[in-house]
């Protein structure tokens, strides 16, 4: 994955995960320093293949992505155990500190390997900045299927920030994702890497706005994405205020998408109450009435077959009036038997 120029050395076999494999290593200072032209215009460097203590390295601040120990973070421990780490993480060295690289890419790789108690793993070091560090760790991710909207929502808002920032620079000596934005919105690129639509980014984003016990409401499929979406134009009061609704009715009752607009609009209006929330809350939604299903057929079979729609339920209308009429009845003589 390296385009410098490197020497091939094997690695010792303490170091775990590098066991009988080919590595890079590169010249400490060609780390620490950029190349520059002959005219002294600062140049690409190109990335480098190394084996860098796990000490070294430091998670990409606000990564938006979880890392979890769960079934998924055990079959990846006990793979590299077995195999060590067939794809190299992708970091950066840190601006400023010296022997020290955030990750960009590779943190759940970076975890089994604590996990492991590895000493060393090893990485491609790219020398770019914050913000196409960020469009880089974004972009390692898109692949991946099991993202909550929690995960998409961040890292969605976080790689429109940095294109937007991309875009309206002149002093880059690197050639950015995009140039500039005259061409395409931030939200439509970002919607062709994932595979989704602009308004669908720009809904993600919104979630972002979510304080975090809603936001894991939506990852908890608890809140729906187009209610959630309303939700995030409250202020934060009035989110906690539904927080609060949600833990006083002991999680089970949650706003639908038209009772989320109906808060919304109210306060758009003014200031919305606990009270105003709690009441639009406490209604009835339509997927809460008790339904029965029955056999249409099976009930044409005792009423008739050559009846229209409308005359059937006419038919099952007055049957079940006729039914109660005589249910009275029946109580009305059981009430007189009862008296003498």
């Amino acid at each position: 994955m390296s385009n410098g120029k490197a020497v091939k050395k094997t690695a010792k076999n303490s170091e775990g995960n590098m066991k009988g494999k080919a590595v890079t290593k590169a010249e400490p200072t060609a780390v620490a320093q950029a190349a520059v032209k002959s005219k002294g215009t600062p140049a690409v460097q190109k990335p480098k293949s190394l084996i860098i203590k796990l000490d070294e390295l430091v998670p990409f601040e606000d990564h938006p992505y979880k890392v979890i120990d769960n079934d998924s973070m055990d079959e990846l421990t006990e793979s590299i155990r077995e195999h060590g780490i067939l794809n190299p993480l992708i970091v950066r060295p840190v601006e400023g500190v010296e022997n020290s690289y955030e990750i960009i890419s590779g943190h759940r790789r970076y975890h089994a390997a604590q996990r492991l108690g590895l000493k060393k793993v090893p990485c491609t070091v790219h020398f770019v900045d914050r913000d196409t560090a960020t469009v880089m760790m974004v972009d390692s991710n898109c692949q991946r299927t099991e993202l909550l909207p929690s995960e998409k929502a961040w890292a969605y808002k976080m790689k429109m920030d940095a294109m937007s920032r991309q875009g309206k620079r002149t002093d880059l000596t690197y050639r950015p994702v995009v140039d500039k934005l005259e061409d395409k919105r931030a939200g439509e690129i970002i919607g062709e890497s994932f595979g989704e639509s602009e308004r669908t980014v720009q809904r993600y984003i919104r979630l972002t706005n979510l304080v975090p016990e809603l936001l894991q409401f939506v990852d908890d499929g608890k809140i729906g994405m187009r209610p959630a979406v309303e939700l995030s134009y409250l202020s934060e009061e009035g989110q906690r205020d539904i927080v609060d609704i949600i833990d006083d009715h002991n999680g089970e009752v949650f706003p639908s998408h038209a009772q989320a607009r109906r808060i919304r609009d109210q306060f758009k209006n003014g200031e919305v109450t606990y009270e105003q929330i709690a009441a639009i809350m406490n209604e009835q939604k339509p997927n809460q009435v008790e339904k029965v299903k029955v056999p249409a057929d099976e009930l044409r079979t005792r009423i008739g077959k050559d009846m229209t729609d409308e005359e059937f339920i006419d038919y099952l209308y007055k049957a079940i009036e006729h039914y109660k009429d005589f249910l009275k009845q029946q109580r009305n003589k059981n009430r007189e038997q009862g008296a003498r």
